[in-house]
């Protein structure tokens, strides 16, 4: 902030809430500890207008951190108390009044320790990468963008401690408008290179989480410049780092003797912190896989700008990956026999099956709530159809230039073909091609109508399209009809049984007590997403490390306790009226009855 006073003094009040004492002055708020009505301790951010860039307010004026804060419920998140305005000595202030952390950063924890051993990065990262998930899965993304050592707390008012993210002060919407994004204060070294030129995204987020591993394993910052020759120009401070980082990323030697570092966690990093974009994780659910040992990432030879200029007009798809397939995707066993006989079987024998005259189907749609799997999902079918494999979002194929995406389609689909066989995943299907009917923007128009055009017949040409999507309801009807997107699979929280196989899979491995009862736990977690069980395992997993215990079904139901569904019952009863919709069924007198997971063919019942 420009003014370096104390703006409210100990034992004022803010809206009912008794100030205790000052903590600190930053760029655009003051913070404290204030005491409630109700006795609680809380913590309070006071905004002055004056110091607020307009890029933290949205089209309707209101102010972002507050407005995104409100509606998020995570653990490993700060958790939102209430927020509003208020007026000292003739100036209106905005208050954020916080759930108060009793704890401490992760970078004051490392100012004390210098490093920390390889099983405790691991943890913080996939604590914060379950957080990213959670933001980045919502109906509408959320984007951190300042995922920092000062913005993760240890929250230790528990026995063990907490991972929290804290301070959203540069969090957006990821389909706000680019100019809604501002860098001005963040430190240049958490920066994805795309972030330079103000594009942010899921993907810098999680590159954010690479430059947080490797700052905690070695004590010093990625490809760290002397910065104090620079002063305060910015750009110069960029241009150097963008320098630095024209150069292999250098890891300094550690203590071999730590027996959770290895090679993988090296590659981890170097994915993360890829300059190719195209290299790096595409989501934090892909992340964390890796991290729990469930995908093998290969080392990352980074190449030189001209060599990467050279090579520019060579499309990069994923190799056949000779992963696990279905055997890594828990329970849906039905789906999984029924897709490898009608699907899988019919792209790998396209003799066959024009000795019968079947056609080669040419899509496929993966619609449900977030957190279920569809991506993993998409991904595990590639590994058992043993196609090459390329991830898109709408983001990749966006354009300045009139008719620019409608080029990068096109191309994508041209690759895909000079590739075959191939799987293009489209994840948030929806992005790329609305319902024309409601929108008024001819280029988006062109869009959709050179996707259908790519769509049609693209199976006969070794082409397979997956389509991801948590609002099947705002795609093109077009793009559903008979031809193009012919398979529709709705993948909803995992049933009993899927649950059950979920804890076998996570806990395989694990030093685990006697009496671990799977079906209770499978019946004490109804209603929750893929994510949440896979967060509840991994809380547990660190709360049992520092003291090195097995884990027992006590802990495990405690830790089950303590989470809230990410899909609300509400939100379950949508989905399904839409399945039952997208499916052409009535809908059921008990719209929150389970159904069996499976796929609906545009073809007509008999």
């Amino acid at each position: 902030m420009t003014t370096r006073y104390q703006i409210v003094e100990k034992g004022s009040e803010i809206s009912g809430f008794k100030v205790l004492f000052f903590i600190k002055d930053g760029l655009t708020a003051q913070s404290y500890r204030v005491r409630g009505e109700n006795g609680k301790i809380y913590f309070l951010k006071l905004f002055s207008y004056s110091n607020i860039p307009r890029s933290a307010f949205d089209s309707e004026g209101n102010f972002l951190e507050p407005w995104i804060l409100k509606d998020l419920d995570h653990p490993n998140i700060v958790k939102y108390h209430t927020s509003g305005e208020v007026i000292i000595n003739q100036q209106k202030f905005a208050f954020l009044v916080l759930d108060f952390i009793t704890g401490e950063t992760i970078a004051d924890k490392l100012i004390r320790e210098n490093v920390f051993n390889a099983y405790e990065v691991k943890e913080y990262a996939k604590s914060i990468l379950n957080s990213l998930n959670y933001l980045h899965t919502l109906t509408d993304p959320i984007i951190h963008n300042e995922i920092t050592i000062q913005n993760v707390m240890l929250d230790l008012s528990g026995k063990l401690p907490v991972t929290k993210i804290i301070d959203f002060g540069y969090a957006r919407y990821f389909n706000q408008p680019t100019k809604c994004y501002n860098r001005e204060g963040l430190n240049p070294y958490y920066l994805a290179p795309e972030c330079f030129n103000n594009v942010f995204s899921p993907q810098s987020d999680i590159f954010s989480v690479g430059v947080l591993m490797f700052h905690l394993l070695y004590g010093i910052l990625p490809w760290f410049n002397n910065m104090s020759s620079f002063k305060a120009d910015r750009i110069d401070q960029e241009d150097s780092i963008f320098l630095a980082r024209e150069k292999p990323l250098s890891f300094p030697n550690i203590d071999n003797a730590d027996p959770d570092f290895d090679s993988q966690l090296i590659n981890i990093i170097k994915k993360a912190l890829s300059r190719d974009s195209e290299q790096r994780f595409k989501t934090a659910e892909e992340m964390i896989f890796a991290l729990n040992g469930e995908i093998n990432v290969e080392d990352i030879l980074e190449e030189s700008t001209s060599q990467k200029s050279e090579g520019a007009t060579k499309k990069k798809f994923s190799s056949k990956n000779k992963g696990k397939g279905f055997d890594r995707i828990a329970g849906m066993k039905e789906l999984k026999n029924k897709l490898t006989n009608d699907v899988i079987e019919l792209l790998n024998d396209k003799e066959g099956a024009d000795k019968y005259g079947l056609s080669m189907p040419n899509g496929m749609l993966l619609y449900g709530p977030p957190g279920c799997g569809k991506t993993f999902f998409a991904e595990r079918f590639a590994e058992e159809a043993n196609f090459n494999y390329k991830y898109i979002r709408s983001s990749d194929l966006a354009s300045i230039y009139v008719h620019g995406s409608q080029e990068k389609i096109g191309k994508l689909f041209e690759d895909a073909r000079k590739n075959a066989p191939t799987i293009l995943c489209f994840d948030e299907l929806d992005a790329l091609v609305p319902n024309r009917d409601k929108i008024n923007n001819a280029s988006q128009s062109g869009e959709v109508n050179e996707f259908l055009s790519q769509l049609n017949n693209c199976g006969e040409d070794g082409v397979f399209v997956i389509g991801t999507t948590n609002n099947p309801h705002s795609i093109d009807p077009a793009v559903m009809r008979s031809g193009r997107m012919d398979i529709k699979v709705f993948i909803p929280p995992p049933d009993f049984d899927a649950r059950k196989a979920l804890f076998e899979l996570y806990l395989k491995g694990k030093p685990l007590d006697f009496g671990i009862d799977y079906d209770k736990l499978s019946n004490l977690t109804e209603n929750l997403v893929i994510s949440d069980i896979v967060l509840i395992i991994q809380e547990v997993g660190r709360s049992v490390f520092k003291s090195r215990v097995k884990i027992t079904m006590k802990i495990l139901e405690e830790f089950i306790s303590r989470i809230k569904p990410s899909v609300s019952p509400d939100e379950i009863k949508r989905y399904q009226q839409i399945k039952n919709k997208i499916e052409g069924e009535p809908l059921q007198e008990d719209p929150m009855k389970r159904t069996p997971i499976g796929f609906k063919t545009n073809t007509k019942p008999k």
